[in-house]
């Protein structure tokens, strides 16, 4: 073999070895850690609760403009207002009614946060924390 095949070679190798550390380096950077993904499925939990919240609000705003009253929250299933479940775990939804009002809470059931949150007729979703 030849001086110049030899180092074609050698110079062959070397980059396929630059280029496959290279590569090593990105598919790492694009494995999320675990830190990483909890804290975005927290998020994603985080934002299907206030969604939940509020549809409640806008089932309770339709009911009133039917009803001309607010309703627990199984009158807004039982009626159609309503299609999601009493809760989305670990959150559990509650639906307090007066007169002139209404507030819909998600509680939360095992430790995190946020501990709770809730939305009134004012369609503006709060969080305990």
């Amino acid at each position: 073999m030849g001086l110049g095949r030899a180092l074609g070679l050698i110079g062959t190798v070397v980059t396929l070895a630059v280029g496959m550390y290279i590569y090593s380096l990105q598919v790492r950077n694009l494995q999320p850690s675990a830190s990483g993904a909890d804290a975005n499925d927290q998020t994603a939990l985080v934002t299907g609760v206030k969604m939940d919240l509020i549809g409640i609000a806008n089932a309770e705003r339709g009911y009133m403009a039917a009803q001309g009253k607010y309703a627990s929250m199984d009158d807004l299933i039982s009626g159609g207002y309503l299609t999601i479940r009493h809760e989305r775990p670990p959150y559990v939804y509650d639906v307090s009614v007066t007169s002139s009002g209404f507030s819909a809470t998600a509680t939360r059931t095992s430790k995190g946060s946020p501990a709770q949150m809730w939305v009134t007729e004012g369609m503006e979703v709060q969080s305990s924390d």
